[in-house]
């Protein structure tokens, strides 16, 4: 590895505000522990704000911003294979913001490879069945603001039903979107159809995260359930 690559990795190590111990670090870059502390003394030195010593740890006092990276043709593949899917299946807010992100990425690629559209071209294709997901925007906010929704939800068997939930997450399975909730009704976790949703609504109560009802609990009994109806 070069040493302006060692770095960069090194100041990506240091992103996470955790202290680092310099054995560590060696271990990750696979170098020695002296060629560390050498190459932290240089960013010490051009001003990067790392304090610590040896034997005892580094941290990094405050956030540092970094310029545009080059990107590999195939980070770009990469990067255009998500774009096209959020393009296709999100809500209107995350198709914008996937818009956002090809001119974002048009200004750090080589001045031969910048064009209208920066990800064409690049050997890979999208193209997703999308489900119906007008609620889908309503169900990520009420998921980073702890809204409390009430819902109406036309189960696999047509029948519907009137729901308050707290909604935990949204999931993308590459056909349908869900929403992994603790159903007030049922006092337990479902998962809800996006495209199954017909109304839902901000009730204007929020919850507070209980033991149990988390979306980590909800992982850690997913395993254990086998589906069934809503």
């Amino acid at each position: 590895m070069r040493r302006t690559d060692r770095l960069f990795e090194i100041l990506q190590l240091f992103r996470g505000g955790r202290l680092l111990l310099g054995r560590d670090i060696a271990e990750r870059l696979g170098v020695s522990l002296r060629t560390v502390y050498r190459d932290i003394e240089t960013l010490v030195a051009s001003g990067v704000p790392i304090e610590g010593e040896r034997g005892v740890g580094y941290v990094l006092r405050e956030p540092i911003f970094l310029p545009p990276m080059t990107l590999t043709l195939e980070e770009l593949r990469a990067l255009h294979f998500g774009v096209e899917v959020v393009r296709q299946t999100g809500d209107a807010e995350l198709a914008r913001a996937a818009e956002k992100l090809v001119g974002k990425i048009a200004a750090v690629l080589p001045s031969d490879r910048r064009a209208s559209d920066p990800l064409k071209d690049l050997a890979v294709y999208a193209s997703v069945a999308a489900a119906p997901r007008e609620h889908l925007g309503v169900l990520r906010r009420a998921v980073a603001e702890r809204q409390v929704l009430s819902i109406t939800y036309r189960r696999l068997d047509d029948v519907r039903t009137e729901r308050r939930i707290r909604p935990l997450q949204t999931e993308y399975w590459g056909r349908v979107w869900t929403c992994p909730a603790w159903c007030e009704l049922r006092g337990g976790f479902r998962a809800f159809r996006v495209d199954r949703i017909e109304a839902c609504v901000d009730t204007g109560d929020r919850f507070v995260p209980v033991a149990g009802q988390t979306y980590a609990d909800y992982l850690a009994t997913i395993s254990l359930r086998d589906g069934g109806t809503q």
